[in-house]
Formats: C-alpha cells, sequence, structure tokens
C-alpha cells in the first residue's frame, strides 16, 4: 500500500514536471510569435529603410528562432 503511494506521487511529480518544459517551451515560442509580429509591424512602416531601422528585431528574432524551438518531452519512465 504505501510502495503504491509513492509510486503514484513519483508519477504524478514526473508528469507535472513534463506538462511544466513544455509550458514553457511553448512560452518561448510563443515570445517569437510576438517579436516576428513587431518585426513585420516595424518593416511596413519603415518602408524602404526598413533593413537599417529594424535590424535589432530582426538579429532578435533569428537568435530566438535557434533558441526557442517548441521541444517536447520524450524522457518519462512509468
Amino acid at each position: 500500500m504505501a510502495g503504491d503511494d509513492a509510486r503514484t506521487a513519483e508519477i504524478k511529480a514526473k508528469l507535472k514536471e513534463r506538462d511544466e518544459f513544455i509550458r514553457e517551451s511553448w512560452v518561448k515560442a510563443m515570445e517569437a510569435r510576438l517579436v516576428r509580429d513587431e518585426l513585420e509591424k516595424c518593416q511596413k512602416a519603415e518602408g524602404v529603410n526598413h533593413y537599417e531601422t529594424c535590424r535589432w528585431l530582426s538579429d532578435k528574432y533569428l537568435q530566438m528562432l535557434r533558441d526557442n524551438r517548441v521541444q517536447g518531452y520524450k524522457h518519462i519512465d512509468l
């Protein structure tokens, strides 16, 4: 009985950890989407000068694309 309770608590903890990991991954992906939207607004507003004016947003967005990919959680031992 006590072993079952411990096993259940362990599984719940692993599932909670997995959910938090996936949630954080999606939050980072949505942050990248917001930066992309701001970049599009900047490009439309600046016209031909957007290469210089919006460069910092472009660099930030490219870095976020590299770093903030949505990742699944493949490691769980049940």
